[in-house]
């Protein structure tokens, strides 16, 4: 039987207003790092085998053309102000393009992702959750940074304590992704552990060039 192909879905706020609880990084660096954390999540979901393509909602037009370069699909975000809308959205684009592929919502915020582990993480939901959604808790065991579900299915429920939203809901739980796939960054704290456990090319130059102003 042939695996399960894959379509992720990114969204990316304005680079103005990301990355808002960075407290203390100058607002200059802060909407770099935004950039670059979203370069390196959709980078690494490019080359990730089993990803036919990235979608990404954003409304920010340098970043999208940046981004259509590399090779993404970039659609504008038609419901700004509710996320879990917009995944909806842009998972009815994907479907159009692709239609046998599964959608899957990443967060955009995920600069120590690689593609072995995210190849890890689809591999198992194709097994354990092949006609189910399954998500993937984010470090803190609070919220979500993965999300799938077959295409008539796909409801998406991010934002707040979405770890047991996802559970209620009925979402297998993928426990064991690997620390990349888990690790967002809201804090300065998070982009340490992130840059400890081996963050993508433009987050670890990023970072490198605002470490002057880091608290």
């Amino acid at each position: 039987m042939r695996a399960q192909e894959f379509v992720a879905v990114v969204p990316v706020k304005p680079l103005s207003r990301g990355k808002s609880r960075l407290v203390g990084v100058d607002p200059a660096h802060r909407q770099a790092l935004a950039e670059a954390f979203a370069r390196d999540t959709v980078g690494a979901a490019l080359g990730t085998p089993g990803v036919l393509s990235v979608v990404v909602v954003t409304d920010d037009a340098r970043l999208a053309r940046s981004l259509a370069r590399d090779g993404c699909l970039v659609v504008p975000d038609g419901v700004t102000g509710d996320l879990n809308g917009s995944l909806v959205q842009a998972a009815a684009e994907a479907h159009r393009h692709w239609p046998r592929a599964r959608p899957v919502a990443l967060c955009s915020d995920l600069p120590a992702l690689v593609p072995a582990d995210l190849a890890q993480v689809l591999a198992r939901i194709d097994v354990r959750a092949s006609d189910r959604p399954a998500f993937v808790p984010d470090a803190a065991g609070v919220g979500t940074t993965l999300y799938s579900a077959p295409h008539a299915l796909f409801a998406p429920r991010f934002g707040g304590p979405s770890r047991r939203a996802h559970l209620e809901a009925g979402a297998l739980e993928i426990v064991d992704a690997a620390a990349g796939v888990r690790r967002d960054v809201d804090v300065v704290a998070d982009l340490d552990r992130a840059l400890a456990l081996g963050a993508g090319p433009h987050t670890t130059e990023v970072a490198g060039r605002a470490s002057t102003t880091l608290p």
